[in-house]
């Protein structure tokens, strides 16, 4: 990404905000794992969105119209001895030289400056809650502006959530972070792949968790956008499975939801498929019904259909082709206005992909689904889970969970699959499986 796109962001962040204001971003803080040990560190989305800066310890602030300087970023100052044993870091200089700031000051200066800033601006933009240190030290600088009222000073009026302004631009894609999320589709689609001729009885979860992982560092990118969920057999019927610490029988279904984050955007793409590599009739009778349903729900994805649409056309073949391998009873029409399908297929169909997984964007707007627009990416994954002993199906569909999961992109036309390079259609799964390592 470069920095003529984060300027963009931020232009455009600034005319919605209008003159009088000032916005406010921390970066998230270092994490600690245990004791002096801290995970690698993984900007906030929302604050590396509009700057581009990948450093804890500092804030982004806008202004507006202001004359001297109109993005202004606190910062660790470079320390020589720091960036001996822990790295690279930008400093004052590399602030203004490589991420465009219009100026820059140490973060320890914060308290000192930014208090002076806020001084006669009426609103200001702040995602309140998410950094409750520096929710106290604003209300601190408010209250001390407010102290000094017959002095001339005006404190801001109101607070305004920046959220409501930021997620909605970060809903609506650009070309390069499309490119972004394809790329990262594509590396998740080759690990994918790479799993699937790895995947065999007697293997264990963890294993193939680490093999996707491995072709995913192998291709460049270091990060998964969320733990890996790699289920055999009934662990399949858990959504969010990730304890991944079984061995995988033959006869059973794999479900592998798993997917890499590139350049920090996320790509996520779960597949189905027997661990000795070939489909018996039950398991390709329910896979089917899924298979279906995603590519149902696929084709509601396109501009001027609300957000709704996919699941409401997943939710009908999935219905009928339960009703019709008698796992269901009744009629359609009754199945699924009392939504029987629920005990089976309990989820949505999808949500809103970008910087985060689960990324940011309403889905309803006034109490209405909100309305499909290109440059949206969701994902589209249906699924049917049937725990062991459930009542009333027959064994042979027992144990078994299905989810079928794409990123697709909305587009002027119709829709774009980013994840298409993953196997997916029977012949497909059967055959890259057949050519194992």
């Amino acid at each position: 990404m470069t920095t003529t796109e984060f300027k963009r962001r931020r232009k455009q962040l600034m005319r919605m905000m209008g003159k009088d204001s000032i916005a406010i971003l921390p970066a998230a803080p270092q994490a600690t794992r245990n004791r002096d040990v801290n995970y690698r560190y993984r900007p906030d989305s929302d604050f590396y969105y509009l700057t581009g800066f990948d450093e804890p310890d500092a804030v982004a602030v806008l202004i507006p119209g202001r004359k001297h300087a109109e993005y202004i970023l606190f910062c660790k100052p470079y320390d020589k001895t720091h960036a001996m044993w822990d790295g690279a870091m930008a400093g004052q200089e590399g602030a203004i030289e490589q991420y465009a700031a219009d100026d820059s000051f140490p973060i320890g200066d914060l308290d000192e400056i930014l208090p002076r800033m806020l001084e006669q601006k009426s609103r200001i933009f702040h995602s309140m809650g998410c950094n409750q240190e520096l929710d106290h030290r604003l209300s601190e600088w408010i209250t001390r502006i407010k102290g000094q009222a017959r002095a001339g000073l005006q404190s801001p009026l109101e607070i305004v959530e920046l959220d409501h302004y930021l997620h909605d631009m970060r809903l609506y894609k650009s070309r390069s972070e499309i490119s972004q999320m394809r790329k990262a589709a594509n590396i998740s689609a080759k690990a994918h792949i790479d799993v699937m001729q790895h995947c065999r009885p007697g293997i264990y979860e963890y294993q193939l968790e680490a093999r996707f992982e491995y072709a995913c560092t192998t291709q460049g990118t270091r990060e998964q956008a969320y733990p890996s969920i790699v289920g055999g057999g009934n662990n399949a019927c858990v959504l969010h499975y990730i304890d991944n610490q079984d061995e995988l029988k033959d006869g059973d279904m794999l479900l592998i939801d798993a997917g890499s984050e590139y350049g920090y955007y996320a790509s996520d793409i779960t597949r189905t498929y027997p661990v000795n590599g070939k489909f018996n009739e039950a398991q390709a009778a329910l896979y089917q019904i899924v298979l279906d349903a995603q590519l149902a729900a696929i084709e509601k994805v396109k501009p001027g259909n609300h957000w709704n649409d996919p699941h409401e056309a997943a939710v009908k073949v999935i219905t009928k082709g339960l009703l019709k391998l008698g796992i269901l009873k009744g009629t359609l029409a009754n199945a699924i206005r009392k939504e029987t399908y629920r005990k089976y297929y309990m989820h949505k169909t999808g949500h809103w992909l970008g910087m985060d997984v689960h990324d940011v964007g309403d889905y309803k707007i006034d109490g209405q689904w909100r309305e499909l627009e290109p440059g949206m990416v969701l994902t589209v994954e249906p699924g049917i889970y049937i725990p062991e002993g459930s009542r009333g199906v027959a064994k042979k569909y027992q144990g078994i969970g299905i989810r079928i999961e794409d990123d697709v992109v909305v587009t002027r036309d119709g829709h774009d699959i980013l994840s298409r390079k993953t196997p997916k259609t029977i012949a497909e799964i059967e055959a890259v499986m057949e050519a194992k390592h």
